[in-house]
């Protein structure tokens, strides 16, 4: 009985089987896995679902091959095709059954590097017959390129345009311009314009733009010069008409061309802080976002250019379109170009080039400041480069020049720290105050010009008449009255109010700032460290901004000032608050101005008439150790006038070569006040 149960369920299966088989496959079935096909992007598949004349007409490279590279030329992404199924209805003739075509709505959207793209098609499926002797039948879609897009269903090619952005520029406060863009002279010259003797004229272009034949010859030989071409070789930022007469009159394959560069107009004053543009380098391609650079792009090589370089680039715009013959264009997809963004800063370049120029090659840097708003309104580092010169090509002669010189002109010495030296009293003597450990009013007894602490020497200046007062010690600066109050507070509390002042931590500036710090170790734990960085020496290290902006709570009833750098950042922010008291600033800036009036006072050379500067000179010594009699020394000035709306840090290095020291920055600051007031 169980073998006969077998038998029957056995031909039971196989009768189903058999009627399943001879079950037609629904169109809509064979167009779901062609969807699916698509969507996945299996071009192969796909392509053994379409017609027999499909495939007639459309061999593989005219689908598949067009496909892939169509998708992957407009960085085809989040494809997605939809159709709609006919609601089913009764058939109304044997013809309407036996149907051999059918159609469906479908919609396909995909995201291109030029932005979505969505359109509408009707897709049409007909039945063949795969197998005669079985009588097998399936469904194959009727394929024509209107399937990758209905603008190409007849014909076409699908281009790309592009729209390149126009770089932004960067202003100064007033709106002049520190970095623009503007005409510049493109020199090079005309092949079919060499005379009898071209390489005689080639020799003499090479030493007119200071170029060697070599790159002349390259550039001619490029592979798409013709003789009546316009070759590029030079680019000048400026050509004076004497200038454009010689290059016409001299050598007649010589010539130049207008086009648009980025110039620099204060130049060297400028440099370090705007920084320059350059030639892209393989190196700098391999980490950029590849759609917006390319191998023939400029970019930002360091200052504000390398740090806004993101702002200031832009994105290209983009169009896909299809263009036929004597049809105009139809655009597929768009993105419109975004043109860079044009950057204010607080800096006033007229400021900028008269401190600049106020070095007048000596090494250093000097900052200026609002006091009560902290807008920055200069950051100089002397000497500097020509950006200019820099962007459109220097000759290595030029360039050894430039690393070979002592004073190091590529070195941004506002963006580092040094010794602030004495110019950090006041600050020792805002934290004394503030915790009691320093008295206004009561003197130290002080003998001879060197005091000892285990073991180590520190000297002073100038000798004092009876008790040395704070007053006393701020106009003549002595180190010795500093380093006692600095013992006498300890390492921990002297680093603590020191810290308060910013130390040890992340400076909040826009432009890249290095951190100012108290030691190496970060910490004051020996007597002889904690002694001289009472008076700026030791380990400790500040930048030049930091110094101008610990001088702040001076101004502003014990707040320090957090600095900024563009007009549209909010001012008058305060970075550390309750750092000095009222009645205790009164005695600092009562010193402060002693310090250049008083006939003993270290700034006496800004004693200036028509304008009451006060300050604090300091000169920091570095030397490998105190036994040198004949280390460098860095003179340096913090200032502000009596109206209090602009506040000086300068700093000159090797002022031991100079007379009087730090006199020597005093009489430099002064200089620049009488200039800007």
């Amino acid at each position: 009985m169980q073998k006969l149960i077998k038998l029957l369920s056995l031909l039971i299966l196989v009768t189903i089987l058999a009627s399943c088989s001879k079950e037609e496959v629904k169109p809509e079935d064979r167009l779901k896995e062609y969807v699916s096909n698509w969507n996945e992007e299996k071009f192969s598949e796909m392509y053994q679902m379409v017609s027999a004349s499909t495939k007639e007409h459309y061999p593989t490279e005219e689908y598949i091959d067009r496909y892939q590279k169509i998708y992957e030329d407009l960085e085809v992404s989040n494809l997605k095709i939809d159709y709609e199924i006919p609601e089913q209805k009764e058939k109304e003739s044997k013809e309407e059954e036996e149907a051999t075509s059918a159609s469906f709505p479908i919609t396909v959207s995909m995201d291109t590097v030029a932005g979505p793209i969505t359109f509408d098609y009707n897709i049409r499926l007909v039945q063949e017959v795969i197998d005669k002797e079985k009588e097998e039948k399936n469904w194959f879609v009727e394929w024509n390129p209107g399937l990758i897009f209905p603008e190409i269903k007849n014909g076409g090619e699908i281009t790309f345009q592009s729209t390149q952005p126009t770089r932004g520029e960067i202003y100064d406060r007033n709106h002049n311009g520190l970095a623009v863009n503007a005409v510049v002279y493109e020199l090079g010259v005309v092949p079919e314009q060499f005379a009898e003797d071209p390489e005689k004229e080639k020799q003499q272009i090479a030493e007119v733009l200071d170029m060697d034949v070599e790159a002349i010859d390259k550039a001619m030989n490029a592979s798409w010069v013709k003789p009546n071409y316009f070759v590029p070789l030079k680019v000048m930022p400026s050509l004076t008409e004497a200038e454009a007469a010689k290059l016409n009159e001299d050598i007649g394959p010589l010539t130049y061309q207008n086009t648009t560069g980025r110039l620099y107009p204060y130049g060297k004053a400028t440099a370090h802080m705007v920084g320059y543009i350059g030639k892209m380098t393989a190196e700098r391609l391999e980490k950029l976002d590849q759609t917006r650079y390319s191998a023939n792009d400029m970019i930002g090589i360091r200052g504000l250019e390398e740090l806004f370089e993101d702002r200031l680039k832009g994105h290209k715009g983009l169009k896909i379109v299809v263009e036929k013959e004597d049809e105009e264009p139809v655009t597929l997809a768009e993105t419109e170009v975004q043109h860079g963004e044009n950057i204010t800063l607080t800096i006033d370049a007229e400021l900028q080039k008269t401190i600049y120029e106020s070095f007048n090659g000596d090494a250093g840097t000097a900052s200026a400041i609002h006091p009560k708003t902290g807008e920055t309104l200069a950051l100089v580092s002397s000497p500097a480069f020509d950006p200019n010169q820099l962007t459109y090509g220097i000759n290595q002669e030029d360039w050894d020049a430039l690393q070979d010189d002592e004073k190091q002109p590529l070195i941004n010495r506002f963006a580092a720290t040094f010794a602030p030296g004495s110019t950090i009293k006041p600050i020792t003597a805002a934290i004394g105050l503030k915790n009691g450990s320093i008295k206004p009013n009561e003197g130290i007894e002080i003998e001879g010009l060197t005091w000892k602490v285990d073991g180590y020497s520190v000297r002073r200046v100038s000798e004092s008449n009876g008790p040395v007062d704070l007053t006393d010690a701020l106009i003549r600066s002595d180190n010795i009255y500093f380093a006692k109050q600095a013992v006498e507070m300890g390492g921990e509390t002297l680093a603590k109010g020191l810290k308060d002042f910013g130390f040890n931590e992340e400076f909040p500036f826009t432009y890249p700032l290095e951190q100012s710090t108290l030691s190496s170790s970060g910490e004051l734990d020996r007597k002889t460290l904690l002694a001289d960085t009472g008076y700026g020496q030791g380990e400790m290290q500040m930048n030049i901004l930091h110094l101008a902006v610990s001088y702040t709570p001076f101004l502003n009833d014990g707040s320090m000032i957090k600095p900024t750098l563009e007009i549209t950042e909010e001012t008058s922010q305060v970075w550390k608050d309750d750092l000095i008291s009222s009645e205790n600033i009164a005695v600092i800036k009562d010193a402060l101005r002693k310090v250049v009036t008083d006939p003993k006072g270290t700034g006496r050379g800004a004693n200036i008439s028509g304008i009451e500067i006060s300050g604090k000179t300091g000169t920091a010594e570095l030397k490998a150790s105190q036994d040198e009699e004949n280390g460098q020394e860095n003179g340096w000035f913090v200032s502000y006038p009596s109206q209090e709306d602009i506040l000086i840090s300068m700093m000159v290095e090797h002022v031991e070569d100079k007379p009087h020291g730090s006199a020597y920055v005093v009489e430099k600051m002064a200089d620049i006040y009488e200039k800007i007031r």
